[in-house]
């Protein structure tokens, strides 16, 4: 792993990322003690349930699109997560409020993670893009790397505590742990060198300054083909709340812990991928196409496990290869995009990433809850061997692929 943490050696990303990774650590718990709480408090193991809260959740992302991406092209970024970052921590203490006082429900949660989704919108944007004002872009591949990587590092601790507390003490306190935890992320960002960050060209205040993000992506056919693999995944694969939870619960009878265990093994495998992605120095869409069929691939094993250990062993191969591929995507599109719409390309990422999942998300509920849990995991692997057919139809297209009976060709 030598260079994969290269962009350590700069004193602002530091001070960011230990910030980043406490605050990290808290959401993940917060992610995992909230669906306990709608699928084993609230509701009597309600997979569908459980996806209304997500497509409310990360509906929100797709619909401020427009949106987020100017201002995070328009304002200040740090100033902006400052503001974000601590409108998040008081819905978390609202929401642990109401759940320590036993008056929380359903609507409730729905409510507060639709509020969680319009804050989010506009931090994920600010955030991922603020990345390249701590590094420069010399090492902007690398800090996206390790940004993933103590995303899923936190992955791989919050579930399994959460695990523990909601089995100790309750999932309210989680809630409020997760709300302090953005204290950290609140302190690094005072921190910082400001004369030190790598300002970006700012966007001009226009009429069409929220569309032109839409109009650049139409005009970039390689843009195009990966956002349409980002969607089939997106939309159909990384439902992981779904997938896990109606799993361990529905098929392995699984506790709270156990539960937590699953969603840790995940982040392992999305640990992994990260770090590969960080010592990357030229993400490329080679690497996006094999990531998106072992995506698939590691879907058809999962499906097909009949015991708990072997399932979270099948989780570790999907997390590598999701990781990879989002990472990549993301790394891909910001290195290839022009610095003034970056924040506008990487909002539409973000959109498809993660506002997807609305989409989705009732949908592979509800074939969870009639069909089965297995059969849910079917539509993962489709949505991973999908976006390798879109891929092929594009270099097809734009960049000279010729099949024949016993070989492939590739014309730049």
């Amino acid at each position: 792993m030598r260079g994969a943490f290269r962009s350590l050696a700069n004193y602002n990303y530091r001070v960011w990322a230990a910030g980043a990774l406490v605050s990290n650590v808290g959401t993940w718990m917060q992610r995992t003690a909230q669906d306990w709480l709608v699928l084993a408090e609230l509701t009597h193991k309600n997979a569908t349930a459980l996806g209304i809260v997500l497509a409310l959740q990360f509906g929100p992302v797709a619909l401020m699109l427009p949106l987020s991406g100017y201002a995070a092209d328009y304002f200040d970024r740090r100033k902006l997560l400052i503001g974000t970052q601590a409108a998040l921590g008081l819905l978390a203490l609202g929401l642990g409020i109401l759940t320590i006082s036993g008056v929380v429900r359903l609507w409730h949660v729905y409510l507060f993670a639709f509020l969680q989704g319009c804050v989010s919108a506009f931090d994920a944007t600010a955030r991922q893009t603020f990345v390249a004002e701590l590094v420069g872009e010399a090492d902007l591949s690398n800090a996206v790397g390790l940004n993933s990587t103590s995303f899923n590092a936190a992955r791989t601790i919050g579930p399994a505590a959460a695990g523990l507390l909601i089995a100790a003490v309750g999932t309210g306190w989680v809630f409020l742990i997760n709300s302090a935890s953005f204290l950290a992320v609140l302190l690094s960002l005072y921190c910082l060198r400001v004369d030190r960050l790598h300002r970006s060209p700012k966007a001009g205040r226009s009429a069409g300054g929220l569309v032109d993000g839409f109009r650049y992506v139409w005009r970039r056919p390689d843009i195009k083909a990966i956002l349409l693999m980002l969607f089939l995944i997106g939309t159909f694969g990384i439902n992981f709340p779904i997938f896990i939870s109606t799993m361990a619960v529905g098929v392995f009878h699984a506790g709270a812990g156990q539960f937590g265990l699953l969603s840790s093994m995940l982040a392992i495998g999305s640990v992994t991928g990260a770090l590969l992605s960080a010592r990357r120095e030229k993400p490329g869409l080679s690497v996006i196409i094999a990531a998106a069929a072992v995506f698939g691939c590691g879907f058809c094993i999962a499906a097909v496990m009949p015991s708990y250990g072997l399932f979270g062993c099948a989780l570790v191969i999907i997390g590598v290869s999701a990781q990879t591929f989002t990472t990549t995507v993301n790394s891909t599109l910001q290195i290839s995009t022009d610095p003034e719409m970056r924040g506008r390309v990487i909002a539409l990422f973000l959109a498809i990433a993660v506002g997807t999942t609305p989409v989705g998300a009732p949908f592979v509920g509800w074939v969870a809850d009639t069909l089965g849990p297995r059969w849910a995991l079917g539509v993962g692997a489709a949505s991973g061997f999908g976006a390798v057919i879109v891929a092929v139809h594009y270099l097809a297209k734009h960049r000279g692929l010729r099949m024949g009976g016993d070989a492939v060709r590739v014309r730049p």
